[in-house]
């Protein structure tokens, strides 16, 4: 059961602050230094916001998901949390509202057999009131939920799984990973009838180049639309480690975000089951086959084109009118540089993946800061302004403007851990049922 905790006593100041102007100065900006502002700022700032701009922020509500916790909270440009969720389960991690008011998320399965960072094993569509709607649970020895979990315009969900492959079979593939592999597979439910109506796995897609006497041997090099298996051996066997994943529905694909491997996959979603586990079929006639991918070129002994996508977390398709609609957002960790970017990419009018080739999309913007750095989890999102709020997973959230300029700062607290944070305008029918 899902408690439902509205924070009444901040409703008024929310309201007041959305549709209320602030100053009419526009350089009223409180900083962490403690800088006295031009104008006092008649608006009453919780501690968590170092950065407020008045006349800059956008006036919207801000969905903190946290990751792994029973809880979740919507909060306003002030920091009041104007309302506040709490779970049976904790997340495992993604948390949306629906356009029906709504909530979508991934639970963890206590009794978990496969518990890589991000397991879930649990998806569940909550009704206002706190009850559950609908339920599935895929968690046993071979496979388990994890990460992210998408709704379609279809109705059916969207799921990201860990498929167990067992050491002996791998190894007859051409494995070289010490031991039992969990490569991903995406699996689409109808809500209605619990069934596996679509099925993508990349395991019916590897390429390997260590030995020529077992299948799948080949250069990868000369086939990028292949995923090299032998690429990122590890002990654990969780070899490609997805993350995040949008569907574009104008062009009926999917955006899988590889953690290990510091890409993004393309995949053709218009393909039938059978269609996916082959190299032909769909849409794009490559069946199951990458489409495109882009972030490291160097996953597939591509020595052309930037690396860009050093780690990475929710490469989230801009829609809905927003500043660039068709660009991607992409939050990358940033391992190597120790700092953390955010870059709007531009993606192909075709897809295309040619060998020796410089594949990778154009950068549109990009938001880098010194001060941004989270190993794990985190995201963006482009508001209805324009603006980018940013979710540093071990932080908490900024909101930078087209410009880079920081306009909005909201400080979690030691031992934050926000897996993604969603935008929802103050005065969005969908968010009305929580008493907003």
């Amino acid at each position: 059961m899902m408690k439902f905790t509205p924070t009444l006593k901040y409703v008024a100041c929310a309201l007041l602050f959305a549709f209320a102007s602030c100053s009419d100065d526009d350089s009223v900006i409180i900083t962490p230094e403690g800088e006295t502002p031009t104008i006092p700022d008649p608006v009453s700032l919780t501690p968590e916001v170092e950065v407020y701009d008045a006349d800059k922020v956008h006036n919207n509500l801000t969905l903190a998901v946290n990751a792994g916790k029973n809880s979740a909270f919507l909060a306003n440009k002030t920091g009041q949390k104007v309302h506040e969720f709490t779970f049976d389960e904790p997340l495992g991690n993604d948390l949306e509202i629906l356009p029906n008011g709504k909530l979508l998320g991934i639970f963890k399965d206590p009794n978990a057999q496969i518990e890589f960072g991000g397991y879930g094993g649990i998806v569940k569509i909550l009704n206002i009131n706190g009850t559950v709607e609908w339920e599935y649970t895929l968690s046993n020895e071979n496979f388990v939920l994890h990460h992210d979990v998408e709704m379609l315009p279809n109705g059916n969900v969207l799921l990201l799984v860990w498929e167990r492959i067992p050491e002996a079979e791998a190894a007859a593939q051409g494995s070289a990973n010490p031991g039992d592999i969990y490569p991903e597979t995406l699996m689409e439910i109808n809500t209605e009838t619990n069934s596996v109506v679509w099925q993508w796995r990349s395991y019916d897609h590897i390429i390997q180049d260590d030995d020529p006497s077992l299948p799948n041997y080949g250069v990868v090099a000369d086939n990028p639309h292949k995923v090299n298996v032998n690429y990122n051996p590890i002990a654990n066997g969780d070899i490609m480690h997805a993350n995040g994943l949008d569907y574009d529905e104008n062009k009926d694909i999917i955006y899988l975000s590889i953690n290990f491997f510091s890409e993004v996959w393309v995949i053709d979603h218009s393909t039938t089951t059978a269609e996916a586990a082959t190299g032909t079929g769909g849409n794009y006639g490559k069946g199951g086959d990458l489409v495109y991918r882009f972030g490291n070129p160097r996953a597939y002994d591509n020595m052309m084109g930037e690396v860009r996508g050093d780690r990475n977390h929710y490469p989230n398709l801009l829609e809905n009118g927003v500043q660039g609609e068709g660009n991607i957002l992409l939050y990358v960790n940033g391992f190597a540089a120790g700092f953390s970017t955010v870059y709007e990419l531009e993606m192909p009018a075709t897809f295309s993946l040619t060998p020796n080739t410089d594949n990778e999309p154009n950068v549109v913007w990009f938001y880098s800061n010194p001060d941004i750095f989270s190993s794990k989890i985190s995201g963006a999102e482009r508001l209805k302004n324009g603006n980018t709020l940013i979710c540093e997973g071990d932080f908490g959230f900024w909101e930078v403007t087209p410009d880079k300029e920081l306009v909005w700062k909201y400080n979690g607290g030691e031992g934050s851990f926000f897996w993604r944070a969603y935008d929802y305008e103050v005065d969005d029918p969908i968010i009305a049922g929580f008493g907003l």
